[in-house]
């Protein structure tokens, strides 16, 4: 059972079902919006629902609060303690009691849980709607400064100020906690706001972190560059090489390992539950960047990572329309990149988190479409004489085929190939596709395909390029949820005109 952003201390959200209810506004981090129980008899406590329920993921307690506690950040002025049998007055949010249904005795996929989570079985805002509204504010009123120093003094919870949240992103926020089996997700504006906060706010100066060869390149370019002012500096590997994460453990005091997984753009899979077990012992903590396989595909934080997070912008919000990222964990973690967020601003309008929402209601169906579309398609690609080589986690062909096989219960919706043939030949290609839009980023209903040489690393030089991989070949190709038969048409005969 996931449990939510807010500190335990508030009832569950229940929809209303009379007209005369009331209740107070909660503020993020102030209380369970369903009535899960939590666990915290172990290190690696979990979070249940229900004894019929098996919880996603094992959240961080004890090691988790060593690691948090070094990092040596304390909450600001805005943040709201526990707020103990606040007294409820307000005619604007629906807060009963503590017994209130547990959505996991009665859903018990991945899909239904994205499509009610955060909804089904209450949340803030009083309303017979089916849809979640958008609370279009800035700033949240009090009534007297009596409740106004109640908030400042922790008896009253209120989100107070828009950067510190809103309504209609904690729905989102409860929603991706709920598939990541996590106790706590934070809500930001872009993807890689995401990464950057988590970085800021979980690396101490002078620290160390270790990532791998193939990422995102702005998520490299911040390490590379930005992080070292602060005297951070990096250890970078294979994703496969498991004895250069130990002896990078062992040698030096390691902060934080971070990675995508899959990576983009090869799609290279790394050991979750064994990376997880060895930063564990070393006190390192583990972020695991699953945008590529979305939390359908994979759970991450089940594996044993400490946290994951997404650029919500691809599968999750799946409909090439809105920016957004998340973070999802314990919420010892997690509240401290919240309070830093905080700070530095990069919240997420409550309109695209709507959108988010939205688009999550079909995620399952969408996932499903694409994973089976990508698959196909790179079994195709592999065998056709025009296609060189064929990235995709699916394929026995891939190095990390029975590691993902093992960790993923799909492969996405992404296929990376190279063409045979130079710069001009894969343009040509590219440009003689019908149904894919020539784009960056991918996960959403339309296919989208580029050629990273020229969308992303087009500023460097072919030999710099190819020190990260990137050949003039190369082709990332995001399946959409087309028609399977449209699409291998339409791959097929762009082929055929190189």
């Amino acid at each position: 059972m996931a449990v939510s952003s807010y500190a335990r201390a508030f009832p569950s959200f229940e929809c209303r079902s009379e007209p005369d209810f009331s209740g107070s506004l909660p503020h993020p981090k102030a209380g369970v919006r369903f009535s899960g129980k939590y666990n915290s008899g172990s290190n690696r406590s979990q979070v249940y629902a229900g004894p019929e329920f098996t919880p996603a993921a094992n959240a961080v307690d004890s090691s988790a609060s060593a690691a948090v506690t070094s990092i040596g950040i304390t909450a600001g002025d805005e943040e709201v303690a526990v707020v103990e049998n606040a007294d409820c007055n307000d005619q604007n949010v629906q807060i009963k009691g503590s017994t209130g249904v547990k959505y996991a005795s009665f859903l018990n996929s991945d899909g239904s849980v994205a499509i009610h989570a955060g909804e089904r079985l209450g949340r803030g805002i009083v309303t017979d709607a089916i849809t979640t509204p958008v609370v279009n504010t800035s700033a949240y009123f009090f009534n007297k400064t009596s409740d106004l120093i109640d908030f400042k003094e922790k008896r009253r919870a209120s989100f107070e100020y828009g950067r510190y949240g809103n309504p209609t992103t904690v729905v989102l926020e409860e929603k991706i906690s709920a598939l990541e089996g996590a106790e706590s997700t934070l809500i930001v504006a872009s993807g890689m706001c995401a990464s950057t906060v988590m970085f800021l706010a979980l690396v101490p100066a002078g620290g160390h972190i270790v990532t791998t060869t193939d990422c995102y390149r702005k998520t490299r370019v911040f390490i590379e560059t930005i992080l070292p002012k602060m005297g951070i500096t990096a250890t970078v590997i294979d994703p496969a090489d498991m004895g250069a994460l130990e002896l990078t453990l062992n040698q030096k005091k390691v902060d934080l390992f971070f990675t995508e997984s899959p990576t983009n753009p090869f799609l290279r899979c790394v050991d979750i539950e064994l990376v997880s077990k060895l930063c564990r012992e070393k006190g390192a903590l583990v972020c695991i960047d699953g945008t590529f396989a979305t939390p359908l595909n994979q759970k991450a934080l089940a594996l044993g990572a400490d946290l994951v997070v997404h650029s919500a912008t691809k599968f999750l919000g799946g409909h090439n329309d809105v920016l957004a990222g998340c973070i999802s964990g314990p919420e010892k973690i997690v509240s401290v990149i919240r309070n830093l967020h905080h700070i530095l601003g990069g919240a997420l309008n409550p309109n695209a988190a709507y959108l988010i929402i939205r688009g999550m209601k079909t995620l399952h169906l969408r996932v499903q479409q694409q994973n089976s579309t990508a698959l196909r398609m790179a079994e195709i690609l592999e065998a056709h004489p025009k296609v060189k080589h064929v990235y995709y986690p699916g394929l026995p062909s891939h190095p990390e085929y029975h590691l993902a096989k093992k960790q993923m219960t799909g492969f996405g919706g992404v296929v990376s190939f190279e063409v045979d043939g130079d710069l001009l030949t894969t343009a040509k290609f590219v440009d003689a596709l019908r149904i894919p839009y020539i784009a960056p980023s991918f996960g959403g209903c339309e296919s989208i395909v580029d050629q990273p040489a020229i969308m992303s690393y087009w500023d460097l030089s072919q030999s710099d390029r190819a020190k990260y991989g990137i050949l003039d070949n190369l082709v990332r190709f995001s399946f959409g949820v087309e028609d399977f038969e449209d699409v291998k048409a339409d791959v097929l005969q762009a082929l055929d005109s190189i």
